[in-house]
């Protein structure tokens, strides 16, 4: 190697150490002070050892490179999750706090290109105290750069993850909002429209950054979050835990794993966990574990709209998206933020060919005027929808009740084109329950009889009888009434038979869900 050659390859190394620097030693330090990783470091944990490719490492704006300061606060590449391809994109926050400069909006949105291309998952790792003030808050010219648009590009092509690490203002909390799935740590991370300050110079109102938009307000409150993690480790294997049930992109199937569960395993016991009074509660997540393969559920959203359950588990190593209702909370019924949680879960799972699993207890939709002002007719209705568009297989289980309009909305219903409905000996279906039906319909009978209670009391038998899936197995409305301990086993077995499905719908630019 001549000496010239020497010369410039060592110019080549001392710039790109300069680069993995960041912002430098003392910034690193501070960044290790707040209880943060650096970019590289939150990378390192994540992806396969020895497998992440940076790209455009260099990039810099004029100013910026002739001091030596590179990247422009982000850090993206590609690498292996399990063996998996991936994209990454992680704010750097030792360079410029991590703001979103035109460099920075360039290299998220080239590596977002790059995963639509080539068919992988992206993920983006956000720490960042929002746009660059000193050239962002002007009229910029046309860049193509839009983070917006590409995610938006990205929707339903490949699946897209967010982990919010640190601050996250403006630009981060909107582009996460626009992802499949959003991750925050408990206690360090934050991501609001507007920040404390500027709520306090218009509406003059004190708050911290955490109780404007902190972990546990976005995952209980604004259901922004679907996890919530006390450290970026366990968030890590959170991400990594979730891309096992997840396709690489819309063409693909979901990975099968293999497992030991007997896929005929009859269960002796599930049934026991339905209590015998139907006015009493239980925890619906007690038969989701019992029925999945070796009892692992993955729960998204768990701490928003507890009234129903959202997550994946695997059936004979296959990855299905469970949807239940959640007798602890509200009966089960169905609200505005339930809705918007159910639906949004439907229409990820269709869009990247996961089956979706009913486990139905619910009874019906919440009543008052809280929810009828608050729009539940327009949430509830996009269940509806979801429901009706997705294509993937779906199989419905009555466990206990469904009644009034969220038995379509829970799948219990054929023609908004659920594949398979079973029901548990302990199943009932009607309009609502008996004692309301007996009221308002035969109100006037009852007043008017000699022992009104007893003849309140007959019809309410008689109404309940006719809730009973018998009835409904008659008239064809469920396949077959099943054994709880088969249920595993049922599921399985549909699952297999619906492996090959296909559905074609109409031709169209795409539909208008009621937002």
């Amino acid at each position: 190697m001549n000496e010239e050659l020497k010369k410039l390859i060592m110019e080549l190394r001392v710039k790109k150490e300069k680069a993995t620097l960041g912002g430098g030693p003392k910034s690193i330090e501070k960044q290790h002070e707040g209880g943060r990783l650096t970019a590289r470091e939150r990378i390192d944990r994540l992806l396969d050892p020895s497998t992440f490719v940076e790209m455009k490492m260099l990039a810099a704006l004029p100013d910026d490179h002739q001091k030596d300061l590179y990247g422009d606060g982000i850090v993206v590449g590609y690498g292996k999750i399990d063996g998996r391809k991936v994209c990454i994109y992680a704010q750097d926050y030792t360079v410029k706090a991590g703001t979103t400069g035109a460099v920075h909006r360039s290299k998220i949105t080239g590596i977002i290109d790059r995963a639509i291309k080539t068919g992988v998952p992206v993920i983006g790792l956000w720490n960042s105290a929002g746009g660059r003030l000193d050239s962002e808050n002007k009229p910029l010219p046309i860049s193509r750069s839009s983070i917006f648009f590409r995610c938006t590009q990205a929707s339903g092509i490949v699946p897209q993850i967010s982990a919010i690490l640190g601050p996250g203002a403006g630009n981060a909390g909107y582009a996460t909002a626009l992802t499949d799935f959003v991750l925050m740590v408990d206690q360090k991370s934050y991501t609001f429209a507007t920040g404390p300050i500027a709520v306090r110079k218009v509406l003059g109102e004190e708050i911290t950054m955490e109780d404007l938009g902190g972990a546990k307000v976005h995952s209980q409150l604004s259901g922004l979050a679907d996890f919530r993690v006390k450290t970026e480790e366990e968030g890590f294997a959170q991400i990594r835990a979730l891309l096992g049930y997840l396709p690489s992109n819309y063409m693909e199937k979901p990975p099968r794993i293999p497992t030991t569960d007997d896929s005929e395993r009859f269960d002796e016991e599930i049934g026991d966990l339905i209590p015998p009074d139907p006015r009493k509660s239980y925890n619906m997540k007690k038969i989701i574990v019992r029925l999945l393969d070796k009892g692992i559920f993955l729960e998204a959203k768990a701490e928003f709209a507890r009234n129903i359950i959202t997550g994946f588990g695997r059936l004979n190593g296959y990855s299905v998206g469970i949807i239940a209702n959640q007798p602890l909370f509200l009966a089960g019924s169905l609200t505005i933020d339930a809705s918007d949680k159910e639906a949004r879960f439907i229409r990820f799972c269709d869009a990247f060919n996961i089956p979706l699993i009913f486990l139905v207890d619910t009874t019906g939709f919440l009543p008052g005027s809280q929810q009828e002002h608050g729009g539940i007719l327009r949430h509830g209705a996009k269940i509806l929808y979801a429901i009706s568009e997705s294509v993937v297989p779906k199989i419905a289980v009555l466990i206990r009740k469904a009644y009034g309009g969220a038995k379509p909305a829970m799948g219990i219903d054929k023609d908004i084109g659920v594949d398979h409905i079973f029901a548990w000996p302990t199943g009932e279906s009607a309009i609502m329950g008996a004692e309301a039906v007996a009221e308002v319909i035969y109100g006037k009978e009852i007043s008017r009889a000699d022992d009104p209670e007893k003849f309140r009391k007959d019809k309410i038998r008689e109404l309940k009888e006719a809730a009973k899936p018998y009835p409904m197995a008659y008239g064809e409305l469920v396949d077959d009434i099943i054994e709880p301990g088969e249920t595993r086993g049922r599921l399985i077995s549909a699952l297999e038979s619906l492996e090959g499905k296909r559905e074609i719908r109409h031709p169209k630019r795409h539909g208008n869900i009621p937002l």
